[in-house]
């Protein structure tokens, strides 16, 4: 059962979290500061510190789930007092040792323990493994997404709509794929390729953290299974500049500080999610694709990014399916052992279809 929930964190995605979560549940909302939006928000408001463990104790025990929209360099306590105290967990995380970390804490858990619940990792995996399903052999399963600026500028051609400490780790950290039909660590910003959707050309290549737990899933299954994150072209080759031959992969904060300085914050972003699979069906090989493009959308009134409302809406109707009983009430939930069909009918899913 759940009926109350605490959201931790609240800036964009978070808030947006807050707001689809208290359609249907009894919300708390909780920052170092209070955010400052200019319309009220519709779900209690408190300002605390997560470092205080004391403090995070007493709420987690006051609620039936708690919500990390919080860097993933936090995630790690707020994850082992929920479990200490019966809480569901869910987060947004990409980091692949906050995952296993979590994971080993879901094997003794009375509750759900469900990281990586965004869009990649999160609803690209669901997608990936809902494309395979029918297949009686899988060939292969490759997904890409990009979280793009509208109109891009610069040789770069990209602007921040989502976390800089999350950026910077995804490019610099190994990625996890399989190719050949073995699992193996690849480089990220390595693997470039060229990508072209309705006609507008775009580069993808590796980033850590976007398979989730897939590879543990396929292994043993498929030739190929890979992500990419899409770019508009051109933005591979500065970023290996930067991290790479200037060996600023070792100074994490000063490259955010650099990114977030020369690439604003948009509002006006696009959502590309892409994701093929091939295999053999009734001897036959069968290819099947899903596209989407994502545009900023209004809830509420208010107009809330791609990134934004992609992001959220994947993690909350994870929540919504673990309180209507279509998923596990406890333990650690992989993304590709959700259905797609299941997710697409909940209340916040919907936003996709």
């Amino acid at each position: 059962m759940i009926k109350k929930v605490l959201t931790l964190g609240l800036g964009k995605v978070g808030t947006l979290v807050g707001v689809l979560l208290s359609k249907q549940f009894e919300v708390t909302g909780m920052d170092k500061t209070k955010p400052h939006y200019p319309y009220t928000l519709p779900f209690k408001v408190i300002t605390g510190d997560v470092a205080d463990v004391e403090l995070m104790t007493k709420l987690i025990s006051e609620h039936d789930a708690v919500v990390s929209a919080l860097p993933y360099f936090l995630n790690k306590t707020i994850a082992l007092i929920a479990q200490q105290q019966g809480c569901h967990y869910f987060d947004l995380t990409e980091d692949v040792d906050t995952t296993t970390y979590i994971r080993g804490l879901s094997e003794t858990a009375t509750s759900v323990m469900a990281p990586q619940c965004g869009l990649a990792p999160g609803i690209i995996g669901i997608i990936g493994a809902h494309l395979s399903k029918e297949f009686e052999k899988i060939r292969s399963i490759e997904m890409r997404v990009g979280a793009l600026p509208k109109y891009p500028n610069g040789e770069m051609g990209y602007s921040f709509t989502w976390s800089a400490t999350g950026v910077v780790n995804e490019y610099i950290n190994d990625a996890e794929a399989i190719h050949d039909g073995k699992r193996k660590q690849v480089i990220s910003l390595q693997g470039k390729e060229t990508i072209n959707i309705e006609g507008a050309a775009y580069e993808a290549f590796y980033t850590s953290g976007g398979l989730g737990t897939m590879c543990e899933t396929y292994d043993g299954k498929v030739d190929k299974l890979d992500y990419k994150t899409i770019r508009y072209p051109g933005h591979c080759y500065l970023m290996n500049f930067l991290i790479h031959e200037l060996h600023m992969k070792n100074d994490k904060t000063q490259l955010e500080n650099i990114l977030k300085n020369a690439k604003p914050v948009v509002e006006e972003d696009v959502v590309l999610i892409y994701a093929v699979s091939e295999g053999w069906k009734d001897g036959e090989l069968k290819r099947n694709e899903f596209y989407k493009s994502c545009k900023p959308i209004d809830i509420d009134g208010q107009s809330w990014r791609a990134i934004s409302w992609t992001t959220a809406a994947s993690l909350v109707a994870v929540i919504e399916m673990v309180a209507n009983g279509s998923l596990p009430s406890k333990g650690f939930i992989k993304q590709e052992e959700i259905s797609l069909e299941a997710l697409l009918n909940t209340k916040t899913g919907s936003l996709f279809k």
